[in-house]
């Protein structure tokens, strides 16, 4: 399959491109184009399973999995954790009708628009570069999780210690190739046009760990024909 790199994540408009990755939650693989012409779907595109920020957007978005299908929308999940790593997880932290796909290489991301940010000393050029010190200068709010605000690696770090994540080699290659991939959430038509969108690029990082409104997205699920 040819990639498809694009300057900037896909907008409201645009036509999906088509990716096919291996499924963790049953065997075989999984295509863009299996919906195309058959459903609408939402498309999840999520940093490795070692990120805990994308373990609770994971969860949230499974959270509206039979909301969508009362609408005829169906869900897919994508992390950037190989395979049987991925399906280790989701056997012991298993989600109710989650359909996931593997795609440690982020094919899925590029084809999408969805940069993989360079970390540097101190230059930034959202959402190409960010320096450290901008990143450090960050505070997460997650009052139900966090007991303050705090920096991203700080968070992280309490986040994995409260999930008895442990970290393993396979997460460390991800973290290596991938650290800065920014993730985001595509509702597409039954005909793979992208209707609405949410990702971590826009607006100078406004969302950078954030989940979208169940209600923002119920609504542009509802706008949609069906």
């Amino acid at each position: 399959m040819q990639e498809n790199h694009i300057e900037r994540p896909l907008q409201p408009g645009d036509r999906a491109p088509n990716v096919v990755l291996d499924a963790i939650t049953r065997q075989g693989k999984i295509a863009i184009d299996d919906f195309r012409g058959q459903r609408p779907v939402l498309v999840g595109l999520f940093r490795g399973l070692h990120c805990p920020f994308c373990r609770r957007q994971i969860a949230a978005m499974s959270e509206l999995t039979g909301a969508l299908q009362e609408k005829g929308i169906d869900s897919l999940t994508v992390v950037n954790t190989p395979i049987e790593r991925a399906r280790l997880y989701f056997r012991y932290h298993p989600l109710p009708n989650l359909l996931a796909a593997s795609d440690p290489e982020r094919v899925s991301h590029r084809a999408f628009g969805l940069p993989n940010v360079q970390f540097t000393e101190d230059e930034t050029d959202w959402p190409r570069k960010v320096g450290i010190s901008a990143v450090r200068s960050m505070r997460i709010e997650m009052p139900s999780e966090l007991p303050q605000p705090m920096d991203p690696m700080s968070a992280m770090e309490f986040l994995d210690k409260a999930d008895g994540y442990e970290i393993t080699e396979d997460d460390k290659h991800m973290v290596a190739t991938g650290e800065g991939q920014l993730v985001g959430e595509f509702l597409l038509d039954r005909d793979g046009v992208v209707r609405w969108c949410f990702t971590e690029a826009e607006e100078a990082g406004r969302h950078m760990f954030g989940i979208p409104a169940p209600r923002e997205v119920m609504s542009a699920a509802s706008n949609m024909a069906v």
